[in-house]
C-alpha cells in the first residue's frame, strides 16, 4: 500500500497533471528551470483567501524578478475559480494573472493538504520549489490565519542567495539584530578550518564572534 502524507524537505516535487485556470499543466516539469510557489487555500469566495490572493498578485512582479512563478490551489472547480477571479477584478480592481489549480482531491492527498478536523477543505499550505524541482520550504497555516506574503517573498530570495553563495541566512534577514544584512559563513567541520576562520577574522575578511559564528558581507 502506498504511504501518503506530507512530503519531506529536499524531496522532488511529485509529478502530476493538473487542471488550472490557464489550462492543463504538468508539475513540476512546466516550471523546469524556474522556482515556483504553490499555495493552497480553503475555498473560493471566502474572505481570508480573497485578501491573500490580492496580496500575492500585488507582489507578482517581485516573484517574477526572482525567476519564481506562483500557482494557487483549492478543491473548487475551474468555473468557480474563474468567477472568483472576475469578482476580484471587478470589486478589488486587480487581475489575478497566475494559474489556480482546480483539484479533485488527488493533489491535496499527495501533498498532505487536507488535515483531520477541517472537513474537505485544504489548509493554507505553501510549497517553495527550486529550479531543479526540489521542495525547499514548506509552510502550513490554519484556515483562520492569513499568510504573510512578504515572508514568502523573503524566503525565496534568501534561499536563492544561500544556494548561490554557499552561506546561511540569519534570523530576520536582511534585518538581523546582530549582523544586519550580512550572511553567515557555515561552521567549520574540522580543527584546521576553525583556526583558518579566526585568521580570516584577524585579517578583516570576515567578522567572527567565535570560530563557529562568522559572518560577512555578500
Amino acid at each position: 500500500m502506498e504511504n501518503r502524507g506530507i512530503p519531506l524537505l529536499g524531496d522532488s516535487f511529485p509529478e502530476m497533471k493538473v487542471v488550472t485556470t490557464h489550462g492543463e499543466m504538468n508539475l513540476p516539469n512546466d516550471y523546469a528551470g524556474k522556482w515556483f510557489v504553490l499555495f493552497s487555500h480553503p475555498g473560493d469566495f471566502t474572505p481570508v483567501c480573497t485578501t491573500e490572493f490580492y496580496s500575492f498578485q500585488k507582489r507578482f512582479d517581485e516573484f517574477k524578478a526572482l525567476n519564481c512563478e506562483l500557482i494557487g490551489l483549492s478543491v473548487d472547480q475551474v468555473f468557480a475559480h474563474i468567477k472568483w477571479e472576475e469578482w476580484i477584478k471587478e470589486n478589488l480592481k486587480i487581475e489575478i494573472t497566475f494559474p489556480i489549480i482546480a483539484d479533485t482531491g488527488a493533489v491535496a492527498e499527495k501533498l498532505g493538504l487536507i488535515h483531520p478536523g477541517k472537513g474537505t477543505n485544504t489548509v493554507r499550505a505553501v510549497f517553495v520549489v527550486d529550479a531543479a524541482g526540489k521542495i525547499r520550504i514548506m509552510l502550513y497555516y490554519p484556515q483562520e490565519l492569513g499568510r504573510n506574503m512578504d515572508e514568502i517573498l523573503r524566503v525565496v530570495k534568501a534561499m536563492q542567495i544561500a544556494d548561490k553563495n554557499g552561506v546561511a541566512m540569519p534570523a530576520n534577514w536582511p534585518n538581523n539584530e546582530l549582523i544586519k544584512d550580512e550572511v553567515i559563513v557555515p561552521p567549520a567541520k574540522d580543527v584546521k578550518t576553525a583556526k583558518e576562520r579566526l585568521e580570516k577574522a584577524k585579517e578583516g575578511k570576515w567578522t567572527c564572534y567565535d570560530w563557529w559564528l562568522c559572518h560577512k558581507k555578500l
